[in-house]
């Protein structure tokens, strides 16, 4: 039976992911900028305890990423857009990578994983911000690196609860894949990232004691209801407003928001 709080969790995440999804339809940004910060406001006041309330915000985004992904990465792979053997590679140490940041996070404080998920959204922002000429590197580095870049995008993404396209976007286009190609990769790997920090953070929270009800281990499964519930039939209502304003203009003024809340979080 269903509690009148669990109803209320559904309900604001329904709201939340409403959003989310045209937001991201909009500004073609990643929902977990999103859902992270605004489930660590909205999480204490169900009663989540304070311990919880942050690794269970990066695992309920990582798992709203798992489901909102999947239709993503269908459409990439149908269109031609996903290059595999560069996409395999990557998604073997992103992997690896997410799974060891789902054991990070759940050894790490609240604090230390606000500040993280804080410094990385203000560094990442800032980033975003910047007008980046287009580069004359045109060729891959060597497995190596890539490998790197894998570990340390899902490494870096499962602690932000976020799909790690903000990092691989630009770090591919960088070294000459074409954008479409970016694209899918990122959404593939984003995919991975997903599936594998959620399944790190399902273990982890498997014995954690303070839990609210209805938690499948840190992932609080009424707010992923919620959130995707919502979220995917917005963002296609975001994609057609994006052609009738001056989109630019609003994702600076969004992400001047998000290094805002960044800064509000730290300080909390």
């Amino acid at each position: 039976m269903f509690s009148t709080m669990l109803v209320s969790v559904f309900f604001s995440c329904l709201v939340l992911g409403s959003v989310v999804g045209f937001l991201a339809g909009l500004l073609g940004i990643g929902g977990g900028l999103i859902i992270v910060p605004a489930l660590v406001f909205i999480l204490p006041y169900f009663n989540v305890a304070h311990q919880s309330v942050m690794p269970m915000a990066l695992a309920t985004s990582l798992a709203t990423i798992v489901i909102t992904a999947m239709s993503a990465t269908l459409a990439h792979r149908k269109n031609g857009n996903i290059p595999w053997s560069l996409a395999k590679l990557l998604m073997k140490y992103i992997a690896v990578g997410a799974l060891t940041g789902a054991f990070i996070a759940d050894n790490l404080s609240s604090k230390n994983l606000t500040l993280i998920f804080s410094t990385a959204v203000i560094l990442l922002a800032m980033y975003m911000l910047r007008s980046i000429a287009k580069p004359k590197e045109r060729t891959l580095p060597n497995p190596l690196i890539l490998r790197v870049l894998g570990l340390f995008t899902g490494g870096l993404a499962s602690l932000m609860g976020i799909s790690g396209g903000a990092v691989l976007i630009p770090t591919l286009t960088y070294f000459g894949v074409p954008l479409r190609h970016t694209f899918g990769v990122a959404t593939v790997c984003g995919l991975t990232v997903a599936l594998f920090g959620s399944i790190g953070y399902i273990v982890t929270g498997l014995q954690q004691p303070h839990l609210p009800e209805w938690s499948l281990g840190y992932i609080y499964l009424p707010a992923l209801f919620g959130l995707v519930t919502s979220s995917s039939f917005f963002a296609k209502y975001g994609v057609s407003v994006a052609k009738e304003l001056p989109v630019k203009t609003l994702k600076n003024f969004f992400v001047l928001f998000l290094i805002i809340v960044a800064i509000k979080m730290m300080l909390i």
